[in-house]
């Protein structure tokens, strides 16, 4: 352990003591006067109340841990009218720790868990994690707010029991820009555009979501000269509860031995057949060849995505109702509820034909998966705050 005293060395507010220049013989030594900052309102004046020593923890050179033995002063302070202790830049808000250790143990929580930093580091766990809060924070004041152009809606549950809170992102920078809301209701949502404020709202042209109602009429009302475009991976999620609604049908309607081809197939079905392995595309072979309605039902799963290959809205409507018109006759009753509700929601899908509206529609899923890792890895998060820093700096750099 080392320790190095920074009692002697003056400040940006010092107004004797020069580094260069050593100190004449007959001249006694004193301690350097300078302007102390009042820690609350800032008030900078000269001289203090009392001072004392303290020791600060530095980042470590190699296995050795770096202390810094620093003099802080109290001042009594005119404006506050109290005795408040000073203000020094490069102390974390936990003064017992320098900002850039602070930095430090922020990044090393970006890809670990609290608790083996901590061990790592020999602190203790709240320690560790309102140094990971006041980085995170710093992260966020440099990031500042944004204007997005394009946005994200979408909710993630925080833990049982139907808690859903709302997170929306900036698609065009590829980060979360606001979490909160109390659900998942149209008054949450209201939080979001009163904290974007009326004139960042008014410059929003696109926000993709997916066909929950409180969402629309919240966005229509805040932004009504956005387009609301219906994320695709929502609708092709409803897709393939179908299918799966499907293969349970066929698995009650058949038996013997021909139930031994569906059981246990869901995931081959829903999957694509490039993402499945040898023995998947096999077994997927064999269960399209033993049942024809689930071999219908598939090849009509596998080419609704070409909806969102079209340029123009006239030839993506001509082939959904090509797409709906092969229904006829197919018995496939969980189908033909999908077509309805794409019909009812169709111009909030259409919109992606417009060559403004290709923005990466992928983005918006792959946050909440990355937010369920955040979650797993913690085992729950019961922190509130600290889950909405978690997720609104999850892309942003390191610093």
């Amino acid at each position: 352990m080392g320790c190095i005293s920074l009692s002697g060395v003056p400040t940006q507010f010092d107004r004797h003591g020069d580094l260069r220049r050593a100190p004449r013989p007959h001249h006694h030594a004193h301690p350097a006067v300078k302007k102390t900052a009042c820690g609350t309102c800032d008030r900078r004046q000269r001289g203090w109340y009392d001072r004392k020593q303290r020791r600060v923890r530095d980042l470590a050179c190699g296995d050795v841990r770096i202390y810094l033995e620093v003099e802080v002063r109290r001042v009594a302070c005119r404006r506050c009218g109290k005795v408040k202790q000073e203000r020094l830049a490069f102390l974390a808000d936990n003064p017992f720790y320098t900002k850039r250790f602070a930095f430090y143990v922020g990044r090393r929580c970006r890809a670990s868990p609290i608790r083996d930093v901590a061990k790592e580091l020999h602190l203790d766990w709240h320690t560790v994690k309102a140094l990971e809060q006041q980085y995170m924070r710093e992260q966020l004041r440099r990031a500042g707010t944004p204007g997005p152009p394009v946005i994200g809606i979408d909710e993630i549950s925080i833990r049982k029991g139907h808690t859903y809170r709302i997170v929306v992102s900036d698609l065009i920078r590829q980060r979360p820009i606001w979490f909160g809301g109390t659900d998942r209701s149209e008054a949450s949502l209201d939080q979001f555009y009163a904290w974007l404020g009326p004139r960042k709202a008014a410059r929003v042209r696109l926000a993709v979501m997916d066909m929950w109602k409180p969402f629309r009429l919240a966005t229509a009302r805040h932004a009504p000269q956005a387009s609301i475009l219906f994320d695709k991976f929502h609708i092709l999620r409803h897709l393939g509860e179908a299918l799966d609604q499907i293969r349970k049908s066929e698995y009650a309607r058949v038996s013997g031995r021909q139930r031994r081809f569906i059981k246990g197939q869901k995931y081959t079905l829903l999957a694509h057949r490039e993402n499945l392995t040898l023995d998947g595309r096999r077994a997927l072979k064999t269960l399209l060849a033993a049942n024809k309605r689930l071999n219908t039902a598939y090849l009509l799963k596998e080419s609704f995505g070409q909806l969102w290959d079209y340029g123009r809205e006239g030839w993506a409507r001509r082939f959904f109702e090509h797409w709906r018109a092969a229904l006829k006759w197919q018995r496939l009753r969980p189908y033909e509820k999908f077509a309805a509700m794409i019909d009812r929601h169709w111009d909030g899908i259409a919109a992606y034909c417009r060559p403004d509206n290709k923005v990466a529609l992928g983005f918006v899923e792959g946050l909440n998966n990355k937010v369920r890792v955040l979650q797993r890895r913690a085992y729950g998060l019961r922190d509130e705050e600290y889950l909405r820093l978690k997720i609104l700096t999850c892309m942003l750099p390191a610093i």
